[in-house]
């Protein structure tokens, strides 16, 4: 009696444990309440900063497409791009959306490539240093969330890569290109697209060819109907002065949210 009163807890404890190692087959809204956001760029998209206890917990409206392309409850890493993957801007401008839109829920697509150019963001190119296409990756996934939600924006950080005396002067041409390529893939031809400033830091003054690409994003939200630029400065770095620190990420997340926010527009299919 006692060998079988024993089985049967042992049973019942892992049928109970697996219930929770299938939590993050997580119970997601109906698709007209769940918002996609596709996070997409280079390293500071993915995220350097330094994990804390906040970045850990998770809210239960915030969910994050995962690298096997599964659903899970939104923390930090978001991103697997690279080693040293990090707290970035996704979950806290998750928060920040659902705590205005109390029916809803938020969908985030990591798909951001630690060190990417952005000419590696077109059909076919491969990224040696993430092992990655991409471009590629950045259209299966987004379709793949598609399927369970309603795509709301595309949230960009991207640009040091390209701020050298060959690429620069070509940034206004590629992003521009960029955006009406991802709209017309996505058949989301008035999606918004949030741009993020390049990080400015005072022990690092800009050269000429990150003022050019600084300049170029500026004008890309000027002329294109539904982009918007968002300021960095004040931000500060994790000390490489390339990252921004954990808190900067946070800040930059509510800039990002606010000026999604100000748009006013519904988007998607």
């Amino acid at each position: 009696m006692h060998t079988y009163s024993f089985l049967a807890r042992a049973v019942a404890l892992l049928a109970l444990s697996g219930s929770f190692l299938c939590a993050e087959d997580v119970q997601l809204p109906a698709k007209k309440d769940f918002q996609i956001f596709i996070l997409a760029g280079q390293s500071n998209m993915a995220g350097r900063g330094m994990i804390d206890e906040e970045s850990k917990k998770p809210n239960p409206r915030v969910f994050s497409l995962n690298k096997d392309e599964k659903w899970q409850h939104a923390v930090d890493p978001l991103h697997w791009d690279k080693a040293g993957a990090g707290v970035g801007i996704g979950k806290s401008f998750g928060e920040i959306i659902a705590a205005k839109n109390p029916g809803v829920s938020i969908g985030l697509v990591p798909t951001a490539c630690g060190g990417s150019p952005i000419s590696a963001w077109a059909p076919g190119k491969f990224w040696d240093q993430t092992k990655s296409h991409p471009y590629d990756d950045f259209l299966v996934r987004a379709k793949h969330a598609m399927q369970d939600g309603t795509l709301k924006a595309i949230l960009w950080h991207q640009g040091e890569s390209d701020s050298n005396a060959k690429d620069a002067p070509e940034y206004e041409q590629r992003l521009t290109e960029l955006i009406n390529r991802m709209r017309t893939d996505l058949q989301a031809p008035d999606l918004p697209f949030i741009i993020g400033q390049l990080g400015r830091f005072p022990e690092k003054p800009w050269d000429q060819s990150r003022e050019t690409v600084d300049a170029a994003q500026q004008a890309v939200a000027k002329k294109m109907k539904n982009v918007r630029y968002v300021s960095a400065e004040g931000l500060r770095s994790r000390g490489d002065n390339l990252h921004f620190d954990t808190p900067s990420q946070r800040i930059f997340a509510q800039r990002y949210a606010d000026a999604y926010l100000h748009l006013g527009v519904s988007s998607g299919p």
